[in-house]
């Protein structure tokens, strides 16, 4: 290593001297930057779009990018501030500055708001005046669902575009532009394509991270050398695992993942959460087959293991990686011990097969619709019992007309094991028995 900075390109990270300087040369995000997009009008120079606008999307996806590039092409006066280091003071001293600006017949302000939902509702407050007046046009970045972490007065102010996470071909365009590019690496070192695919894999889908670990890598070989994957793997200080988000060993972890919940060997789900958390699985995709495991396995037996599971996957939505390990982790190890049962898949499966063979009857008179004109006439809803009025609420009624089959059997573990009980006395007493 040749000091902090390394022998390539000067003071500046890898990163900063690769961003972009037009909207053309941001990769990712082409549903938002589209001839007549609202981002290309406010780029244009002091163009007559002063919309605000809030950008959602994971880290490295080019939020702030977006920002500077509009700023400078534009024209406008760009002022950044940072959400975890600017008070209400330094916001109210935007605000000052750029209504001066515009009384002494300047150009307008853009204000680039980084990290906006760690913001109070009373710093965010101070915003609003500035926003509300055209004294500024804001920028604001967040990682989080605006909808919980941006006051609604500011939400209904401005324009919410949605940033979509970085696909692995983005990722390495980024990478081998930055190899080549006289900003960047300027060819000084060869980057082989295991390497590449280890920094993509590595990055998440983050840009910025990407870079990081290509400039470290970089330094580690220096100039003339070649970046491999094990180079990669040395820069960053984290294993490769061999795992291809789209191959078969995506498909085989995923599959034993499931299996050891199921089979509830809580150290080997964790073990099978744990590679895929490293090797950069969609988290949201870990989350929705939990939800779906908590009520194919589990179902009734335990029904507070949906509700973890589902907690667990608006956690991941609200709170993003690294931090959603931890909910993730919660609703693994619940699941896995939790009690198990197919019973509810069963039920429903087989309920499915029946309708689908042309196994259903007409809906017995006293269970139909009652509640329009000439309903009594037709005999709808004549003899029903309505079953609060009955000792113990279940009252001996024909539900299905004929001999309907039992689709429900509850497995005797956890809570269906009380519930199997009670639906034998349910049963007796809706036959007459």
């Amino acid at each position: 290593m040749a000091g902090e900075t390394g022998f390539f390109g000067g003071t500046a990270p890898l990163a900063v001297r690769m961003r972009p300087r037009t909207l053309d040369e941001i990769v990712g995000q082409n549903h938002l930057l589209h001839p007549s997009s609202p981002l290309r009008q406010l780029a244009e120079p002091q163009g007559t779009s002063g919309v605000s606008v809030i950008l959602w999307g994971p880290a490295g996806t080019g939020k702030t990018t977006l920002a500077s590039v509009i700023a400078r092409t534009s024209q406008r006066h760009f002022v950044e501030l940072s959400a975890v280091t600017a008070g209400v003071k330094d916001v109210r001293d935007v605000m000052e500055s750029a209504l001066s600006r515009i009384s002494d017949g300047g150009g307008s302000t853009l204000l680039f708001m980084d990290e906006i939902h760690r913001f109070s509702k009373a710093q965010q407050d101070a915003l609003l005046p500035g926003v509300e007046n055209g004294w500024v046009t804001l920028i604001a970045a967040t990682t989080e669902n605006p909808s919980f972490s941006v006051i609604t007065p500011l939400l209904s102010r401005s324009l919410l575009l949605t940033l979509r996470p970085l696909v692995d071909s983005d990722v390495a365009e980024l990478v081998q532009r930055a190899v080549t590019s006289p900003e960047g690496l300027a060819g000084g070192v060869s980057v082989d394509e295991e390497a590449v695919d280890a920094l993509v894999l590595l990055s998440s889908g983050d840009a910025r991270r990407a870079l990081t670990t290509l400039e470290a890598a970089a330094n580690v070989v220096g100039p003339g050398g070649v970046v491999t994957a094990e180079t990669v793997a040395a820069a960053s200080d984290r294993a490769l695992l061999r795992y291809d988000r789209n191959g078969d060993e995506h498909y085989d972890v995923i599959s034993a993942f499931i299996k050891s919940v199921r089979g509830s060997d809580v150290d080997a789900s964790v073990h099978y959460l744990a590679r895929m958390i490293e090797a950069g699985e969609d988290p949201r995709f870990i989350a929705r087959r939990l939800v779906i495991l908590a009520a194919e396995d589990i179902g009734v037996a335990d029904p507070s293991s949906l509700t973890i599971a589902v907690a667990a996957a608006d956690a991941v939505q609200f709170i993003g990686m690294p931090e959603g390990r931890i909910p993730l982790a919660e609703a693994t190890i619940h699941l896995a011990l939790a009690p198990k049962s197919n019973a509810v898949i069963v039920a429903i499966d087989t309920a499915i097969r029946d309708i689908r063979a042309g196994k259903f009857e007409p809906v017995p008179p006293h269970l139909r619709d009652a509640h329009y004109a000439g309903a009594k006439q037709l005999g709808h809803g004549k003899g029903y019992v309505y079953p609060h009025d009955i000792d113990g609420g279940v009252a001996q009624q024909e539900y299905r007309i004929g001999d309907a089959p039992e689709y429900y059997t509850p497995s005797g573990y956890g809570r269906e094991k009380e519930l199997a009980e009670r639906l034998a006395r349910i049963r007796g007493i809706l036959k007459g028995r």
